[in-house]
């Protein structure tokens, strides 16, 4: 199994950037046209991304710290639904927040196209983080 991890300062305090993790509109503004977020352990994670179902559960919640959920999709053979980890640590910093995000449990595969989705969806997290509007996603894997 692979991973893939990316980090990104945010000029906003680590807990409005934490609320863009764990609410349903927060995370909506920067990934998925949909989202059932039940913000406890073990609670629901689910998001649609471009039509497709990503599923999990919360797997830690320390408010305004980490989030981690478990990741994959529904019907999918290659990565089912919790079958790889997403980890956001928040770090205060003198400009606001820092946060690094570690992509665990993918299938060699799989860590292209969940690069191209972080590499697109992390600048969104700051857009939205920051009070700026990302604007309508037009994001689609590439076949």
């Amino acid at each position: 199994m692979a991973e893939f991890q990316t980090s990104i300062e945010i000029e906003a305090p680590p807990e409005r950037v934490f609320d863009h993790l764990v609410t349903e509109a927060g995370l909506t503004a920067w990934m998925g046209q949909s989202a059932h977020l039940d913000a406890r352990v073990e609670g629901v994670f689910a998001v649609d991304i471009a039509g497709h179902p990503v599923r999990g559960r919360f797997v830690e919640i320390t408010r305004p710290h980490r989030v981690v959920v478990s990741w994959g999709f529904a019907g999918s053979d290659d990565l089912p639904p919790g079958a790889s980890t997403v980890s956001f640590e928040l770090s205060a910093t003198p400009l606001g927040t820092r946060v690094d995000l570690v992509h665990s449990g993918l299938p060699e595969t799989e860590v292209p196209g969940h690069r191209d989705g972080w590499d697109h969806f992390v600048p969104r997290l700051e857009l939205a983080a920051t009070g700026r509007d990302p604007g309508i996603d037009t994001w689609s894997p590439r076949p």
